[in-house]
């Protein structure tokens, strides 16, 4: 089997100002409007990639010195399926984007085996008991994640304009996969959210006031909406407590929350919860997509609140629910042992 190397869209090649390479990665990614994530993923791959091949520059490498890096990755650090290709699709970026090369599209190293590993769900029960030792805006954030099957950045990148309380549903704008998707906002929660934002409301208009109301908009949203990241509309949900001063450009402005504050929230949560089960804030998500087929939700509707492209992705919690075997009895208990 053969890899194939990621299709990139026909736009004009931009040409970098910097002059260090790894400098012209990240300038090219930004022209290209990806995410400051995926910038750092891609340049550290393909710093690995050259350091690999003994710093030689990527225009004197080739088809073998690819194969041969991937290669590496499968046997001698036993990467995911998933991790492979994304530092495929880092190097088929630096040559096609950066450094205006073409890159064999038949490349075949070993490939990373991908073991079937079902999700940790947690019980109903479990949930409860999980929520139940939570508080504060985490307890609100960790309500929202399991009520929608939201992602964890999906989560903190939420918008006061993306919550639709008149129609009860959250919109969920270029989640994973570039796409948008609603998912549900649950009753139940509707007044602590409300509540929420009033606090996020003075937050803001003290912004206003200081002249910080300004917040990122990604690709050229900014350039569209000139207006957009000064208004409230497009505030953060969640908002950082704290202004910062943005890396990409200088600006002054009010980013989202921390993803490491949920996290730490709901690891203390479990060990006081006393949950056996590693629970993470996307254990939520594998909860919420659970429940909904126990509790007879159709499969394609749970594919569509959870945002998968295919519905192979989210039959994996089938998987899940055969283990459910509270109505199985084993035939242990039909032996008559004296």
């Amino acid at each position: 089997m053969r890899f194939r190397t990621q299709e990139t869209p026909d736009k004009p090649v931009f040409r970098p100002q910097s002059k260090k390479l790894l400098d012209q990665v990240a300038e090219v990614m930004r022209y290209h409007h990806y995410s400051k994530r995926s910038e750092e993923s891609y340049v550290r791959w393909i710093k690995q990639f050259i350091l690999f091949n003994d710093k030689r520059h990527p225009s004197e490498l080739g088809k073998t010195e690819i194969e041969r890096f991937l290669s590496h990755l499968a046997v001698n650090r036993n990467v995911a399926a998933a991790t492979q290709s994304q530092a495929l699709n880092a190097i088929v970026f630096l040559y096609k984007r950066v450094l205006d090369l073409p890159v064999a599209d038949d490349l075949a190293p070993v490939r990373s085996k991908k073991p079937v590993r079902l999700p940790v769900v947690l019980s109903v029960e479990e949930t409860s008991q999980l929520l139940s030792e939570m508080s504060g805006t985490n307890l609100l954030m960790a309500r929202l994640m399991y009520g929608g099957g939201l992602r964890l950045m999906e989560l903190v990148r939420l918008r006061v304009k993306d919550i639709d309380f008149s129609n009860g549903y959250i919109v969920v704008r270029d989640g994973k996969g570039g796409g948008d998707r609603t998912t549900l906002l649950g009753d139940s929660v509707v007044a602590d959210v409300k509540q929420h934002l009033v606090k996020v409301r003075r937050t803001y208009e003290q912004d206003v006031a200081a002249g910080h109301a300004n917040v990122y908009l990604p690709g050229a949203l900014a350039k569209k909406y000139p207006s957009a990241p000064g208004s409230w509309d497009w505030a953060y949900a969640f908002p950082s407590s704290k202004v910062s001063v943005d890396p990409r450009g200088g600006a002054v402005r009010r980013h989202h929350v921390s993803e490491s504050n949920l996290q730490k929230a709901i690891r203390a949560a479990k060990n006081r919860a006393h949950i056996s089960k590693p629970t993470t804030p996307h254990t939520l998500r594998h909860s919420f997509a659970t429940h909904l087929l126990e509790a007879g939700t159709n499969i394609r509707v749970v594919q569509k609140l959870l945002g998968h492209k295919d519905v192979k992705t989210t039959e994996i919690y089938t998987h899940v629910l055969q283990q459910q075997l509270h109505n199985v009895v084993s035939p242990l208990e039909n032996l008559d042992l004296k």
